[in-house]
């Protein structure tokens, strides 16, 4: 009995591996940030500096792009309107396009640095979060038009949405995570994310009323918004831009640009234990989880010589041209 008892949980151990099963080159130039995965269709958009390119997540081909992008950052997909909303960071606006087409449709006014979009289905509304203006503008998407501009109490990176009325929102300058009433537009609620430093990344588990933080200092905060506290933090790698949660596995994810994927499984809402760590690729700091098929994607690229820069500021190394890539993740025994 007890060498069946270690075996079923060797197999179960076994089957909760996550891999990297398949890589294709995608190629384009410039940078990259989201990943936003598009289930029923299968598709990622993915924001690539001047545009946002369509990616077929089941054979790496790319199937479109969305142009016309001054620093593309976020997408948001509005699936019962045909119509997705990618951000121009560069010129504070909004491109609204046809899901099917990938046309634009026009070119919204939103505020600066604007990054990160999501769609929040309780109050059908999109909200950006714009960095360096501190505010989140709210749009409507079928008709295509700012409704006003959320003022935030520090500098807005990527968020959530409840689907009952809320919109959260990782601030990264304050440490703080902030509660947006999705109906009236307002702040209702901000908290501390200490002993997590810079919260960027965020993903959601509503049946626990769960929010996971991928920090800059290393770690990740569980959150329970309801109670507006950190209930516990989990050690991940260094320069995450990327987190993921997925209900039928209970497990939380966070990419980060030292090139691996942290797999923390949730023992219980305020229970967390990293399970793997995975070594995916130098830069691949973003992810997308597609929840039907519970495949996770990462992007990279290889990289020259690091660009001198002036005292204080950002080392970049230059994207080799062509090589950008797809990376697919799935657990051990997963069936595609």
């Amino acid at each position: 009995m007890i060498v069946l008892a270690l075996a079923a949980a060797a197999v179960t151990s076994q089957s909760s591996t996550y891999r990297i099963t398949h890589t294709y080159t995608v190629g384009g130039e410039g940078g990259w940030d989201y990943i936003v995965p598009d289930p029923p269709h299968h598709r990622l958009f993915i924001g690539r500096q001047n545009r946002v390119m369509v990616v077929d997540e089941n054979d790496g081909k790319l199937l479109g792009e969305v142009t016309g992008i001054d620093g593309a950052h976020g997408t948001a997909i509005v699936a019962d309107a045909g119509r997705g909303f990618a951000t121009s960071g560069n010129d504070g606006s909004v491109v609204m396009f046809d899901l099917n087409t990938f046309k634009v449709l026009g070119r919204i006014p939103a505020a600066e640095d604007a990054d990160a979009v999501i769609f929040d289905p309780a109050s059908h509304r999109v909200f950006t979060f714009n960095g360096d203006a501190h505010s989140s503008t709210v749009i409507d998407p079928a008709a295509g038009t700012r409704v006003k501009d959320v003022p935030l109490p520090g500098k807005p990176e990527y968020g959530a949405s409840d689907g009952e009325g809320h919109a959260y929102v990782n601030l990264t300058d304050i440490s703080e995570v902030a509660e947006i009433d999705s109906k009236n537009l307002a702040v209702t609620r901000h908290w501390s994310t200490a002993p997590c430093r810079q919260p960027v990344a965020m993903a959601i588990d509503t049946s626990h009323h769960r929010l996971f933080s991928g920090c800059r200092s290393g770690v990740m905060a569980v959150s329970d918004y309801s109670a507006r506290k950190i209930v516990t933090t989990v050690p991940i790698g260094q320069g995450v831009d990327g987190a993921g949660f997925d209900p039928s596995t209970g497990d939380a994810f966070a990419s980060a640009a030292d090139g691996t994927l942290t797999v923390i499984h949730q023992d219980s809402p305020d229970s967390y234990e990293v399970v793997q760590t995975l070594q995916t690729a130098d830069g691949s700091r973003n992810m997308g989880l597609d929840s039907t098929t519970h495949r996770i994607f990462v992007v990279s690229a290889k990289f020259g010589a690091a660009a001198p820069t002036t005292p204080g500021g950002r080392v970049r190394r230059p994207i080799l041209p062509g090589t950008f890539s797809l990376m697919v993740i799935e657990r051990s025994g997963q069936q595609r």
